[in-house]
């Protein structure tokens, strides 16, 4: 059972990237979260810190008795030692399973009991499949796998709409998005597109912010594939043959959801209006919309897994690295998210 006090880990990401230093800049100012534990390279992170002169304190603690130390403006972090030295803006690939290392002990922690939730900063999919890792796809994908479900949902969330049970949106940027295919080339997203893959999308997503959002009955609207949802299949039969039955089978189990709509009029407030989420068929429909709404202001969440995970919003921003100019903005929304759903999931198993 989860524990309120449990802290939330975060995992410091590709080390070329921003990641290490967000953490840092959070511990800095003061605006670390509290109960916060950072997960990486002890020696990379204080050489990050003193490299953007920040007066950040970096204790080094072991989850082998069963306890991790919590404290507001600290930042304890376990040992997990980098293949070779990180310098910012520098992918290098033999770094690459020190990365999936510190993936696989933030989920071990949650597993165990030992952390209330975990929060990812960004990494390079790149520089990991040259590292050896052929399949690896992204975060979503690897936790799905990690943690041994079938099947897993990306959602984002503006910051605005993380606060309320449903968001309002009256022009604020309030916005849950989920996606029905991630991390695809562009051309192989339709044949992703399945009836049976539409199906248990839809019913992750509608028991998932039930689960996590607290929303007791939560109102989906579902984008079409192709432009104006395909247009009586003139513009493509995926719609037709896909989507649609999909809906009116779901709907046929209680779920209330909506569409096929056209994805370049649903994003309007009009057709907002009363809706709980958002469901895409592809990564960049939903996810351009969302990132112009609230950019830095949102944070990710893996939805179907057996422990709470939320992430930025953002990637590696490599040409940032190690100039002291990075935002920390996301990474402090999505920790406090964590802590938030974590919660929720307590009171809702309850």
């Amino acid at each position: 059972m989860l524990d309120h006090d449990l802290p939330v880990v975060v995992t410091t990401g590709e080390p070329a990237g921003i990641g290490p230093e967000l953490t840092l800049m959070l511990a800095a100012c003061g605006e670390l979260p509290a109960n916060t534990v950072a997960v990486g390279d002890p020696g990379m992170l204080r050489q990050r810190a003193a490299m953007l002169k920040l007066n950040t304190r970096v204790v080094e603690c072991s989850p082998s008795d069963g306890e991790l130390p919590s404290g507001a403006n600290v930042l304890p972090v376990w040992p997990a030692a980098l293949s070779e030295p990180a310098l910012p803006g520098v992918l290098n690939p033999a770094n690459a399973d020190y990365v999936l290392a510190t993936l696989r002990l933030a989920v071990e922690v949650c597993q165990q009991g030992h952390a209330a939730a975990m929060v990812t900063a960004p990494l390079h999919k790149g520089v990991i499949i040259e590292g050896g890792h052929a399949g690896f796809t992204g975060h979503t994908e690897w936790l799905r796998d990690a943690c041994g479900v079938d099947e897993v949902v990306m959602l984002l969330a503006t910051d605005a709409a993380l606060h309320a049970s449903s968001p309002s949106w009256q022009g604020s940027g309030d916005l849950r998005v989920a996606l029905v295919t991630t991390h695809l080339p562009l051309r192989n997203v339709a044949d992703a597109i399945t009836y049976d893959r539409v199906v248990s999308i839809s019913r992750l997503l509608a028991a998932d912010l039930q689960r996590q959002f607290g929303i007791t009955k939560p109102r989906i609207a579902v984008c079409g594939l192709n432009p104006h949802a395909g247009e009586d299949g003139h513009l493509g039969r995926e719609e037709l043959d896909i989507i649609i039955p999909a809906l009116e089978a779901l709907r046929g189990e209680g779920v209330d959801i909506t569409g096929p709509l056209p994805a370049d009029t649903l994003f309007t407030p009009r057709h907002l209006v009363g809706v709980d989420a958002v469901l895409a068929m592809y990564h960049d429909q939903g996810l351009a919309v969302l990132k112009y709404a609230g950019f830095g202001q949102a944070a990710n969440i893996t939805l179907g897994l057996p422990l709470v995970r939320t992430s930025v919003d953002h990637g590696t921003a490599l040409d940032l690295a190690g100039k002291g100019v990075a935002d920390p903005g996301s990474l402090k929304v999505a920790i406090n998210l964590a802590r938030r759903l974590a919660a929720q999931r307590l009171s809702a198993n309850s």
